[in-house]
């Protein structure tokens, strides 16, 4: 069923409503358009921004329907095919309304999102463009010269080259592709020369410029003059030369250049076009048969949906990206009296970010408001009797005078406990009342619009944790790894008011393994609101924008590996108005083990002979020994994250 015969309307519950939790959530903001809440509080994804939606939650019933639980990655193949259309027709677009004499010729960088679905669903969407791929490592070239059939469409080889990877470019030049080998490092030059020359095939040639404009944002420093990769102005001079003795000057066609990934100020990449146009037409009045002006990768994503400058979000907009980047190289060339080039880009996060969705269940909680201090008796110790007293409120104090209070008290109460004057029994009672205390005290500052200054701590302290049942470091890695902020937010009970202030933990054995910063339009949030967990059903929560890198780039901490996986296509003919095209399962314990040299047989042997040892030894008996050899194996078979039977 689409989103069309559900559409999202004002229900309110209380003084909460459907419009609430958009807000809240930020879904307007950061979801473009491509996020809905229909009237029953379930979230929708809307891959052509249309009355075509498909519920989310659908989705994951439906997989688990075919056997595969969570937490999944849910793909959105629609999606994909959409931000490919609107990157390559807004530059289209921008060079229209400019009159610009050149054409677009964007490529998709690989290594945003090596997977073989996701590179196919790119192509095919950008086969009507010419969209060709960028590659950075032979693996990388291997898969683009595999799958590059538009002869029209480009390959652009970057990163550190070694002679087998020039030999493949050229190669690729050989049978009908434009295979640019990107210079990286002045020793390059050399080595295209040589391999060229023994194998007699003219290469296509590009420098990488070390621009002085430096970018912004976390990936900054791949950008300026101290940057890893590029020439400066004196080695491009040093790498004409060497083009011009060797008789391979007219291969020097593109100049490139790349300021970062996620660049969020505007104003960072006009600068950088400026500079990199000055280069190439400075190239082209030197007499090399200049044609394209690559400028790299930065396009940002508004993960936090605040159109800001700030390093998870991004001031403008793709047109007015790709309006600057056509309007100031044409004013260059313009002054310079230079042909304009083609232009290349390298957007691959703007491309994948939103096509792809994490959904885990909470599956614990960790909370101190399930600590209820009981009070029994009339003789205490004389700190329990304080705590009591400022509980209860004895001396009429206000909110944060009695939290005052309570926490000198708690130090005192740590001290005794310490120094042995206080037993367990009464330090878990004052603890208890602490935590009550602290809890009230929150209550009443929760609707105050004056905060005091110790309430974020206070909230922080007080936040529930909700134990999500998958890997930071596997499939969030960008944020444990540089802070980068990811939309959170459930897929379901949205026409509900969230009550709890949470922080989320995963399930590895790593303190780290945690989420306590947020999305939000206006700031940044240490706490997340979420719903009561019902035991009676699961509570799912979605992970937003999870396309660039995070498929890749997770590691195997705890040995849990990847997720398992659904590819979604819309389809009206289908009841629920979507198919799943492909499922992907997730790892195994037997396959992550064979990642680290492991052998389940082996390991299976090892475990048999120690299970044989306790038998002989009367430890237990021979049926009870095949039991747990038998769970041994099942579990070696079985998926590394929590399931519902455990």
């Amino acid at each position: 069923m689409g989103i069309d015969s559900r559409k999202a309307e004002n229900i309110v519950k209380g003084d909460w409503s459907i419009a609430s939790s958009e807000k809240y959530y930020g879904l307007k903001n950061w979801g473009k358009g491509h996020f809905q809440i229909d009237q029953e509080g379930y979230l929708n994804v809307l891959p052509f921004r249309d009355s075509k939606g498909i519920r989310i939650f659908d989705i994951v019933q439906e997989a688990k329907s075919k056997g595969y639980d969570l937490p999944m990655t849910i793909r959105i193949q629609d999606l994909l095919q959409t931000r490919v259309k609107e990157l390559n027709e807004t530059f289209c677009d921008a060079i229209k309304q400019e009159a610009y004499p050149g054409s677009y010729r964007g490529v998709f960088p690989i290594k945003v999102n090596q997977l073989r679905e996701v590179l196919e669903e790119i192509l095919e969407a950008g086969e009507a463009y010419n969209y060709g791929l960028e590659c950075g490592s032979k693996p990388e070239l291997m898969i683009a010269l595999a799958h590059h059939k538009n002869l029209n469409s480009l390959i652009i080889c970057n990163g550190y080259k070694d002679d087998a990877f020039i030999r493949l470019a050229l190669y690729g030049n050989r049978i009908g592709k434009s295979v640019f080998l990107v210079v990286e490092q002045l020793s390059e030059i050399e080595k295209i020369i040589r391999i060229s020359k023994e194998l007699g095939i003219q290469p296509k040639i590009g420098l990488r410029i070390k621009l002085s404009t430096v970018g912004e944002g976390k990936w900054a420093r791949s950008s300026g003059e101290e940057a890893k990769f590029g020439l400066t102005s004196p080695e491009i001079v040093d790498a004409t030369k060497k083009l011009e003795q060797a008789g391979l000057a007219n291969c020097l066609e593109l100049i490139h250049f790349h300021i970062g990934s996620q660049v969020p100020n505007i104003q960072t990449i006009k600068r950088a076009t400026v500079e990199a146009t000055r280069y190439y037409c400075e190239l082209a009045s030197m007499g090399f048969p200049m044609k394209y002006l690559d400028v790299g990768g930065g396009l940002g994503v508004d993960y936090d949906g605040s159109m800001s400058n700030f390093e998870s979000s991004m001031n403008y907009t793709l047109k007015e990206y790709a309006r600057d980047v056509v309007f100031n190289i044409q004013a260059i060339c313009k002054e310079a009296s230079v042909a304009c080039p083609d232009i290349i880009t390298e957007s691959g996060r703007s491309v994948v970010a939103s096509h792809s969705i994490l959904v885990t269940d909470v599956c614990d909680r960790i909370s101190k408001h399930s600590i209820k201090p009981e009070v029994e008796g009339n003789k205490h110790e004389p700190i329990i009797e304080s705590f009591i007293s400022i509980l209860e409120n004895d001396y009429s104090a206000s909110p944060l005078e009695r939290y005052h209070d309570a926490v000198q008290k708690k130090e005192e109460a740590d001290n005794l406990f310490n120094l042995g004057y206080l037993k367990l029994k009464d330090k878990g009672l004052a603890d208890a009342i602490f935590w009550k205390i602290c809890q009230d005290v929150v209550l009443f500052y929760q609707e105050e619009k004056i905060q005091p200054e110790e309430m974020d701590r206070l909230k922080g302290m007080m936040a529930e944790q909700y134990v999500c049942n998958f890997s930071v470091f596997q499939s969030l890695i960008d944020h444990w790894a540089c802070d980068q902020l990811f939309p959170i937010a459930p897929i379901h009970r949205l026409n509900e008011q969230p009550a709890v202030n949470t922080t989320l933990v995963d399930i590895t054995c790593d303190s780290e393994g945690r989420i306590a910063s947020f999305v939000d339009s206006e700031d940044e949030r240490s706490l997340l609101r979420l719903h009561e967990i019902n035991k009676e059903e699961p509570y799912l929560l979605g992970f937003f924008l999870m396309g660039a890198y995070q498929d890749i780039m997770g590691d195997l901490h705890n040995l849990f590996g990847r997720v398992n996986e659904v590819h979604v296509f819309l389809e009206d003919d289908e009841e629920d108005g979507f198919y799943i095209e492909d499922s992907i399962p997730g790892f195994s314990v037997n396959e992550v083990l064979k990642l680290t040299q492991y052998d389940g047989q082996m390991l299976s042997r090892k475990m048999k002979k120690q299970i044989d040892r306790a038998t002989k030894e009367d430890q237990i008996k021979p049926r009870e020994g095949t039991r747990i050899l038998d769970e041994y194996l099942k579990v070696l078979k079985s998926q590394t994250y929590l399931s519902e039977s455990n």
